[in-house]
């Protein structure tokens, strides 16, 4: 089975959802933040500081070409949609799945977050701005599930069931 490719804004619930998905289909999960963090030895937060959202996206770019692309969840990072490159090898290599959360309730969940380095001083504007130059890109994703005001069980019970509908997953 082909690589299972989760997408989203930050605080749609990516890498939650990807760790209980992997239980529920007894598939390995890897987060790209995760695996830059490993191999660079610094924080997402770090490498922007240090080294520029430019470099954060070439190592984006060059995790994905690495990890492998069958059975296996992939959590991507809420940018990683923004490179046509990236977008195009997760489509050629797998099932995208975008996690929708309504803007809102992404500013809930993220409010009080202080890990994410491209939100500053005014978060709310800052979210809508992201959210809207990305959600173009998001909506090529294979398959759009809402996650807004539903539980984590929810949300992966939707997934299963729609990747079994698709045959994408025995």
């Amino acid at each position: 089975m082909k690589a299972i490719y989760l997408t989203g804004f930050m605080g749609a619930g990516k890498t939650t959802i990807g760790k209980k998905l992997g239980n529920v289909l007894q598939l390995p999960v890897i987060d790209t933040d995760e695996y830059i963090e490993r191999q660079t030895g610094k924080s997402i937060a770090d490498i922007f500081a240090e080294e520029g959202e430019e470099t954060f996206r070439k190592y984006e770019r060059e995790v994905l070409k690495v990890l492998p692309t069958e059975n296996v969840i992939i959590t991507t990072g809420g940018g990683m949609v923004i490179q046509a490159e990236n977008r195009e090898w997760m489509k050629t290599n797998g099932t995208v799945v975008y996690l929708h959360c309504d803007v809102e309730e992404l500013f809930r969940r993220l409010e009080h977050d202080s890990s994410r380095p491209l939100l500053s001083e005014n978060k709310r504007m800052q979210i809508e701005r992201l959210f809207q130059e990305r959600l173009p890109f998001y909506k090529e994703a294979t398959v759009t599930i809402d996650t807004t005001g539903k539980s984590i069980d929810e949300t992966v019970a939707e997934i299963v069931t729609v990747l079994k509908d698709q045959k994408r997953w025995p």
